[in-house]
């Protein structure tokens, strides 16, 4: 490959360019491998016996009618699997007095008491999926009921049903951050305070594919392999070790296509240690994929937060003070990142692109009779993200002052950078009032007057809402990068995140390819095998292309040095008089090349390099977004007329797989908006357990082009100079959408509705009816 070839193929593969999804083709046509699709050799199948009790004492589990069905290999309650580890919640925070935070141990199956309804207690193998389903059916399960709370507010109440002794009061955690007596006085001191009953709404995640795994073991190594859809094969690998009590390399994770995760799928559940015990057990594999009713019941849950929010202005509404005091359900178990969405990624994001003195955050997170609430797109940023944006809105109606202008007079400046932000964070870059300003050039802010006239002649409200926000990414953590070359031209990149509907593979092979000016065609990336990883953090927190753009970096300028004495060597030169351009090493002055890939295959395996970066900081992606609504006063029903973004992602790879990204984010915070909300009844009953209950937007609800709109500025923390861009788009929905609804209601009276803004909710708003 020459270099006017690379760099044509750089002008149409390099970072910058929209290059479509590498992997579209082969799903598009059904030959995407998922968990379900994977059948091993001589495999059984799971079921799983779930609790139809919200708590309770359990009496007896009869396993013998089950044993007794046909096609019945084998059947386990949790005395099976006392020997195995717990389900771990993977953060520890100090309560306000300096206390540990209570972590209750989780074990696979439930043995004493059933805590939500569709806790796991028992399991059945059988020869085929419908004999294992029929023998669970068959199980005699003895409970004895208990009085359930499922609310965070009402279990901290006195004399609510306690779910662990060692838990008083459902409290697992009082978390605090803050000066309270600087922002008391701040509060005192202000010339105004706007105060709103925030409450984000409880959701499920419904990833497009059920959660599975096919377990096997190897009698003759030790050694257990496991399919599963996850988010990071390496950190599944020692979690499920963990809890197994084996080494790390006794246990394989391979990972294919996976169908949605959103956070849901990052952790091990307890289907997977069943499949595990029985396959090492009996002897085979054995497979277990959910339905989706299994899905409402027991993939966890996202959100569920109830905030008082307050907010402290001087007389030109200057920010000076912010104080969130409220409640996250945590529901009957701690997941592994539970307690950060309400505490922590509260404090981090709730601050947005503002200046802001002070902030306190005051959080009881609460056990419930409930499935356990954790990470769900955004998990946390969003939520903080909304709740300010809500104050400012209502603080700009209540003191009379335009909400642009609010914002504008508030933004943290760029010659401000870097910024000490009360939460601790230090913003490294970002414009935010240039942001705010295309945003609203792009929506035609000025031209709304027109549109509402227009739109009250049709007997419709309209509304318009801006919502900026600005996300904290995942903690700082190393990542992975390696290569292989592998002979054949073909170049092998290892990293440890992992693609859950992302579309790394183009982005990645284009971060490789402006590196290396190597072909885009010839690059292959594994993520999903947990034995050609020596580290890997996985995907999540918008982290991705940071943290493998960063070791992508990393290893190839390894590479490009220790191919410096190899060309040498190849070209008869001194190492110093190499140099490295478009693909090729020059002796310097010459016209004597070798290209990379001639190089590797000259001298096999000498070229092939695996790096760990040292720890990447996180990032701070922001923007603006501008929805506009139409209600009809007549039915409720809220739409979406209009709907622009500007955000800055900084270094954007693949603006085409970006677009995809902010899309998504927004449709999905759309839907929590509108019409999501995960409920249960006062027993612990899940009354939204199926699509006949849960909403979930479809083409026809989002009518509208989302327009999107990239604002760069690079980040000054990683090689790359990005930002992420993965969980933006729920920020921004949830923000500009909830606030434009509000617009809409505010000439009648209504100045703040709790989502979901359903057509039931916005109907009975109008008319002053409580619902």
């Amino acid at each position: 490959m020459n270099e006017t070839s690379v760099d044509w193929s750089l002008q149409k593969f390099g970072i910058g360019q929209p290059v479509p999804r590498t992997e579209d083709p082969k799903l598009v046509r059904g030959e995407g491998r998922y968990t379900d699709d994977v059948n091993l050799p001589g495999q059984a199948y799971a079921a799983i016996v779930r609790s139809r009790h919200a708590h309770g004492v359990i009496r007896k589990i009869d396993l013998a009618p089950a044993r007794a069905m046909p096609g019945v290999i084998a059947a386990y309650t949790g005395a099976d699997l006392s020997g195995y580890g717990p389900l771990k919640c993977n953060v520890g925070f100090k309560n306000r007095d300096g206390s540990d935070m209570k972590k209750p141990k989780r074990p696979a199956l439930a043995s004493d008491k059933v805590r939500f309804v569709g806790d796991p207690i028992a399991f059945v193998v059988a020869e085929t999926p419908g004999e294992a389903r029929d023998a669970a059916e068959a199980v005699e399960v003895e409970i004895d009921p208990l009085p359930a709370v499922t609310r965070a507010s009402e279990a901290a109440k006195e004399g609510a049903p306690e779910l662990y002794a060692d838990a008083p009061g459902n409290v697992a955690l009082d978390y605090h951050y803050g000066d309270a007596d600087k922002v008391k006085a701040a509060f005192a001191a202000a010339a105004h305070v706007t105060k709103l009953d925030l409450v984000n709404s409880r959701i499920v995640v419904n990833a497009m594919e059920p959660r599975a795994a096919v377990a096997a073991f190897d009698p003759g190594s030790g050694r257990f392999t496991v399919h599963t859809g996850c988010q990071g094969a390496f950190g599944m690998r020692g979690s499920l070790a963990d809890i197994l009590g084996v080494p790390a390399d006794k246990l394989h994770v391979l990972v294919g296509n996976v169908g949605g995760s959103f956070g849901m799928k990052a952790a091990p559940y307890p289907e997977y240690v069943c499949a595990l015990h029985a396959a090492r057990a009996l002897g085979r594999p054995v497979k277990w994929t959910a339905d989706r009713f299994e899905s409402f019941l027991a993939d966890h849950h996202g959100r569920d937060h109830a905030f008082v929010g307050e907010l402290a202005l001087d007389e030109k509404g200057h920010f000076l003070a912010a104080r969130f005091t409220g409640y996250g359900n945590m529901g009957a178990y701690l997941g592994a990142v539970s307690p950060i969405m309400s505490t922590m990624n509260i404090v981090k994001n709730a601050m947005g692109v503002y200046r802001t003195p002070l902030i306190e955050v005051s959080t009881k997170c609460m056990f419930t009779n409930t499935m356990m609430v954790s990470a769900y797109r955004g998990a946390g940023r969003p939520e903080g993200n909304y709740y300010m944006e809500r104050l400012i809105d209502a603080a700009a109606s209540e003191m009379g002052i335009d909400r642009l202008s609010l914002r504008r007079r508030n933004h943290v400046r760029p010659s401000e950078m870097p910024y000490a932000a009360a939460s601790g964070m230090t913003y490294d870059s970002g414009e935010f009032t240039k942001v705010l300003d295309r945003a609203v050039e792009l929506a035609d802010w000025d031209g709304f007057k027109a549109r509402k006239r227009e739109a009250k002649k049709r007997g419709k409200l309209r509304g318009i809402g801006v919502g900026s926000y600005l996300e904290v990414t995942a903690p700082p953590n190393k990542e992975m990068g390696g290569l292989r070359f592998e002979g054949d031209k073909q170049i092998t990149l290892v990293t440890g995140t992992l693609d859950y509907g992302q579309g790394h593979a183009a982005g990645f092979a284009q971060t490789l390819a402006s590196r290396l000016g190597v072909p885009f065609e010839h690059i292959r990336l594994v993520q999903g095998d947990s034995d050609q990883l020596v580290f890997g953090a996985g995907t999540g927190g918008s982290r991705s292309m940071m943290m493998s753009g960063a070791a992508i970096a990393e290893v190839s300028k390894l590479v490009i040095e220790k191919g410096k004495q190899l060309a040498a060597d190849a070209l008869e030169a001194a190492a110093a008089d190499i140099e490295f351009s478009s693909g090729r090493y020059v002796v310097a002055g010459t016209d004597r090349s070798i290209g990379l890939i001639e190089l590797a295959r000259r001298y096999p395996g000498k070229l092939d390099t695996t790096h760990v970066t040292e720890v990447i900081p996180s990032a701070f992606p922001n923007g603006c977004h501008v929805c506009e609504v139409e209600i009809d006063p007549e039915t409720g029903k809220v739409e979406i007329v209009r709907y622009s973004s500007v955000n800055d992602f900084g270094t954007v790879v693949n603006p085409l797989t970006v677009e995809g990204q902010v899309h998504g984010g927004v449709v999905q915070g759309i839907g929590q908006c509108l019409m999501e909300n995960a409920r249960y009844d006062e027993e612990g009953q899940l009354l939204t357990g199926s699509f006949m209950d849960y909403a979930l937007p479809r083409a026809e609800d989002i009518k509208t082009a989302i327009e999107w709109a990239s604002h760069p500025v690079p980040a000054t923390t990683n090689p790359l100079g990005a930002k992420g861009c993965g969980e933006a788009g729920c920020a921004g929905a949830m923000t500009s959408v909830m606030n434009a609804v509000v617009d809409a209601l505010r000439p009648h009276g209504i100045h703040h509705l709790d989502m979901p803004a359903s057509a039931p909710r916005v109907w009975a708003a109008l008319r002053n009816i409580p619902y």
